[in-house]
């Protein structure tokens, strides 16, 4: 226990004197999750939409009021003729074009139906979709209002008639920050535990102290154990911190125990600090150590769960997924974020990433004696 105090105290002075690495492990939290909540956002706003009027009545100017009335489109332009609207489109100044034929507010009155048409840029297909989606609930909502206008009905109305009503749980106001702030959290911790893990061992080469520490008597998991305390203290803090200024930027509070938080992010960080050290046994210098640990922040990132829902991903890429620690860090985050999940309802993921940990830190210390 004396080496074992003595290598964490080594490791703590390395860590203090370093004081640009040391702001910038507390600087980044800060700017990310003020940022990239706010950046990485899927609800759509204006969307620059032309409106070709064929129609010029009173009916088609209620429909275009209508769709640019809200936070979702910006009128950019009424050309008279629908080529003039593709120039709009094919020089990227419209998303959208909606057209109004002749005769609309005639076929309404006459026919009880007339046909709009809509023209989206699908270079971005998700955009492109949405649009789309968004105009077609406007119109049917402007088409239930002339009915409502147009249509008396009875007393006793003899057509059955079904209303819904609908209740969100777990995030009543679909805030998309509420879901996007826990995820970048979980980056955070991961990027701080994983990359700083995995330039250590080989900072130590590149001095090297690597081999005065190799001629003593300190014991492998000892060496690597002193690695691991100082980067899982310092990411408990940054996870701290994070929740700090979720609570205080984003008003977010978790509905499940704090505690649970704190208890599977202590095992999750064994578990990435261990896969960053073992990745800096392979690696000779920091600069391969960098890329390694980019390959695989990326992969971490990509696919897990973050960004897109890992139930619309392809089966191959579900099936990465299941060897991804981050996926449960950020499944479990939400959880006891949002849901208010208890022990029983992480206990699965918990048993997974302590699963991870054994692995990854068990590799670590036998390729460090191997490598020796």
């Amino acid at each position: 226990m004396r080496v074992l105090k003595f290598l964490l105290r080594k490791e703590f002075l390395q860590i203090m004197r370093n004081k640009v690495i040391l702001r910038m492990i507390f600087m980044m939290p800060v700017m990310q999750l003020i940022v990239l909540p706010n950046a990485a956002n899927f609800e759509m706003r204006n969307i620059l939409v032309t409106v070709v009027d064929n129609d010029h009545s009173v009916t088609s100017q209620k429909l275009i009021n209508k769709i640019v009335s809200g936070n979702y489109f910006k009128l950019v332009s009424e050309p008279k003729t629908y080529k003039l609207a593709m120039d709009d489109i094919e020089h990227d100044r419209a998303d959208l074009i909606i057209e109004i034929p002749q005769g609309f507010d005639r076929d309404i009155i006459r026919d009880n139906e007339a046909t709009i048409m809509i023209s989206a840029n699908a270079i971005n297909g998700q955009t492109a979709g949405l649009a789309v989606s968004y105009t077609n609930g406007i119109i049917r909502e402007f088409n239930n209002d002339i009915r409502t206008q147009w249509i008396q009905n009875p007393r006793m109305n003899p057509l059955p008639q079904i209303e819904i009503s609908s209740l969100n749980w777990f995030n009543k106001m679909m805030n998309y920050k509420f879901y996007m702030v826990p995820g970048v959290l979980c980056i955070l911790v991961t990027m701080i535990g994983f990359f700083l893990s995995s330039l250590n061992v080989v900072r130590e080469k590149e001095m090297g102290t690597i081999e005065q520490m190799n001629v003593t008597p300190v014991k492998k998991w000892q060496f690597i154990l002193s690695k691991l305390v100082p980067f899982w203290i310092l990411g408990m803090i940054i996870l701290t911190v994070g929740l700090c200024i979720s609570y205080i930027i984003y008003g977010i509070v978790p509905e499940g125990h704090l505690f649970y938080i704190y208890l599977f992010a202590g095992v999750y960080l064994i578990a990435i600090l261990g896969m960053g050290l073992l990745a800096s046994t392979f690696a000779e210098t920091q600069q391969q150590a960098m890329f390694v640990a980019y390959f695989f922040m990326t992969l971490f990132i990509l696919l897990g769960g973050i960004f897109a829902s890992i139930d619309n991903m392809p089966d191959w890429a579900r099936m990465i997924t299941y060897v991804n620690p981050i996926s449960y860090f950020v499944s479990v985050m939400r959880m006891v974020v949002l849901k208010g999940s208890g022990f029983m309802d992480i206990l699965p993921h918990l048993g997974i990433i302590i699963g991870f940990g054994l692995f990854f830190n068990s590799l670590a210390i036998w390729h460090y004696r191997k490598m020796n």
